[in-house]
Order: structure tokens, then C-alpha cells, then sequence
């Protein structure tokens, strides 16, 4: 069993950026780790992923350039850095982690999802 808190969003100007982290339980360094996206009347979007070693990591096309996920298994932490935001990155952002490491841009994947944390970015 893996519990998931995700932190650090908030309201920020466009062009800024913010730093997210997800904590977790349990036999984190086993898991791939990925963060998705949802905004109000859009579908879940994959944003970014990365493998339990840390050695692979896999972004929308979105986000792609401007974003970079990363983990610290000493510390059972996954981070999102999102540098150069846009308004339309504006959603609420989910951690999840999945045991097998294959088609991690599919949410249904992933076997444990954190609560999401709002990141607003004003024009």
C-alpha cells in the first residue's frame, strides 16, 4: 500500500514558477512515479513521468521544455519543477504511482493516486 500528499501549489504570475512535491508511504523506490493534470471541463492530462531508478523520465507535449520531474528516493519524495508557466497550465495536479514500468502517459496504470494540489497561474 502507497499513500501520496501532494504540496506546493499555489497562485502564481505567468512566466514564474513552482516547485511541487509528493510525499509518500510504503515501498515507494519500487514504484514509477508520474504527475497529471486536470483543469474544469477537460480530461485528466498526462504531464510527466519517471522510473524508480530515476533513469527515464517521459513528458507531455504540453509541457515538454518547461517542466522536470525528478525523485529522491532517500527521502520517499517525487518533485514536479515547472518553470516559464502559462494560464493554461492551471489545474489541479495529481501524483500517482505505478508498479510496472510500461504506457505510463495512461492514467489507468497507476495503482495509487495522491489528493492534488491547485496551481493557478494568472495572465
Amino acid at each position: 500500500q502507497v499513500q501520496l500528499v501532494e504540496s506546493g501549489g499555489g497562485l502564481v504570475q505567468a512566466g514564474g514558477s513552482l516547485r511541487l512535491s509528493c510525499a509518500a508511504s510504503g515501498r515507494f523506490s519500487s514504484y514509477a512515479m508520474g504527475w497529471f493534470r486536470s483543469a474544469p471541463g477537460k480530461e485528466r492530462e498526462f504531464v510527466a513521468a519517471i522510473s524508480w531508478s530515476g533513469g527515464s523520465t517521459y513528458y507531455g507535449d504540453s509541457v515538454k521544455g518547461r517542466f522536470t520531474i525528478s525523485r529522491d528516493n532517500a527521502k520517499n519524495t517525487v518533485y514536479l519543477q515547472m518553470n516559464s508557466l502559462k494560464p493554461e497550465d492551471t489545474a489541479v495536479y495529481y501524483c500517482a504511482a505505478a508498479l510496472y514500468f510500461h504506457y505510463l502517459r495512461i492514467s489507468a496504470n497507476y495503482d495509487y493516486w495522491g489528493q492534488g494540489t491547485q496551481v493557478t497561474v494568472s495572465s
